[in-house]
């Protein structure tokens, strides 16, 4: 069988590419990268949050190409179910997939006023009030499931899919200094600790290339 294409943008801008890799990686799919340059007009565009996320990340698999972020979640699970992307018990695959899809269509105050930059740490950084809201937001999400599924991952002993969606908002966090409790706190340490993380932000840090925008304390 052909191996598997995933076509991602930058590492230290592109949080829908990072979710899309951490899904492939976690998974345990084996699969090439394909990178699209952040000069490339619609990619600049996507990243700067003024295009919807239709170029990547996009998977290609077996004849199949998926390029919506929960949907190659759910490729995925198919393809490789014993990975475990989805809880195995049905209620909590529900729950899953409900934070994951509102992880995919919300947050947008919080996504424009704190972009992704894992290069880049604003120490006094000014969250505005409906970025804080998102931020309050995700913090309830967190301790609901940390809370039933006994941690340290949010649906348990090992990252799935939520993870996957929520490990960029870990990133802002730690790049906007945001102040968390002690709960959140260690989810962030757990999240940064997996060796996929640690990956994406060595390869991140690496790139040569800058956006002008997404540098500036605003």
């Amino acid at each position: 069988m052909a191996q598997a294409t995933l076509s991602i943008g930058s590492k230290n801008y592109a949080s829908w590419s990072m979710r899309g890799w951490l899904l492939a990686k976690f998974s345990m799919l084996p699969f090439d990268e394909q990178v699209i340059s952040s000069d490339d007009p619609a990619m600049r565009a996507e990243i700067l949050l003024v295009a919807p996320s239709i170029l990547v990340p996009c998977l290609t698999y077996d004849g199949v190409k998926v390029w919506d972020t929960l949907a190659i979640g759910e490729y995925l699970n198919e393809v490789k179910p014993k990975a475990g992307l989805l809880p195995a018990d049905r209620g909590a695959r529900a729950h899953c997939r409900a934070i994951c899809g509102e992880m995919h269509s919300g947050f947008f105050a919080l996504r424009s006023a704190l972009p992704m930059n894992l290069k880049r740490h604003f120490k006094d950084f000014k969250v505005w009030a409906r970025a804080q809201a998102d931020i309050e937001r995700i913090a309830v999400i967190w301790h609901e499931c940390l809370n039933t599924y006994g941690g340290p991952y949010l649906f348990g002993a090992k990252p799935c899919m939520a993870d996957a969606m929520y490990a960029p908002v870990v990133t802002r966090f730690l790049t906007y200094n945001v102040k968390l409790d002690a709960v959140c706190t260690a989810y962030c340490k757990c999240i940064m600790a997996l060796p996929q993380v640690q990956e994406w932000v060595a390869a991140a840090k690496l790139e040569p290339e800058e956006i002008d925008e997404l540098d500036a304390e605003f």
